[in-house]
């Protein structure tokens, strides 16, 4: 589903620069083949699977990157905000194990993994922008994710193959689209649009950019591995 249009950030601010400087690769993220199964609900079961479990393991890298934004945060409102960002992703980590299990995987299943290569190849390019660059760098990268499975959500409720009766991945798609998250997922756009403002966004736009659109390709990289469980 081409040519959507993104709820996030503000005109004219960062959040909707990035996705019109990057907005081939944001779209083969946003409406991959396997975002295209969970609308419709042709998603094969093993694709899924495999995508839960690695996102476990993504999980675990994710909060790290959370703990760096924290040690990076320039204020101490913005201490406390990372702090509780980065614990409500721990909460969140626990609670995926027990979606996991609805599907099938157990605890000890899910913990015997090892991480697929596209998942060290994300979360490790992650953690390097972070460590390379300020608070805004890692920001940036770390924005395809929480906006986009927000934008994701939206863009399968949008979709006229969209299967609501009888589709097995439903849970999933109300989980992304619900109130609750559609709130962190603005959140987290307004944040990057204050960034972009306070720390020199427009000057550094072409950086930016090429870590926003890298972060996107990844993202699609992760998606075509669950896939490729399938094949």
């Amino acid at each position: 589903m081409t040519g959507f249009r993104s709820p996030y950030g503000a005109p004219g601010g960062l959040t909707r620069k990035l996705h019109e400087a990057c907005a081939a690769r944001w779209d083969a993220y946003c409406w991959h083949p396997f975002v295209q199964g969970l609308a419709d609900g042709t998603l094969p079961l093993p694709a899924f699977q495999r995508y839960l479990v690695q996102d476990w393991l993504f999980l675990i890298q994710f909060a790290r990157a959370k703990a760096l934004a924290t040690f990076k945060a320039e204020s101490l409102p913005a201490l406390r905000s990372k702090a509780s960002s980065l614990n409500a992703l721990l909460s969140e980590m626990q609670m995926h194990l027990g979606y996991c299990a609805e599907w099938g995987l157990s605890e000890a299943d899910v913990l015997a993994e090892t991480e697929a290569a596209e998942t060290v190849a994300y979360t490790r390019w992650v953690l390097d922008r972070g460590m390379a660059g300020d608070i805004l760098d890692l920001e940036v990268a770390l924005a395809p994710c929480t906006i986009g499975y927000g934008e994701i959500a939206l863009r399968i409720n949008a979709a006229p193959g969209r299967r609501r009766d009888g589709n097995p991945y439903e849970t999933w798609i109300e989980t992304y689209s619900s109130p609750g998250y559609q709130a962190l997922a603005s959140g987290a756009a307004d944040r990057l649009d204050a960034l972009g403002a306070s720390h020199g966004g427009d000057a550094r736009f072409a950086s930016l950019s090429a870590t926003f659109g890298e972060a996107a390709r990844l993202e699609a990289a992760f998606w075509q591995m669950g896939l490729n469980a399938a094949s």
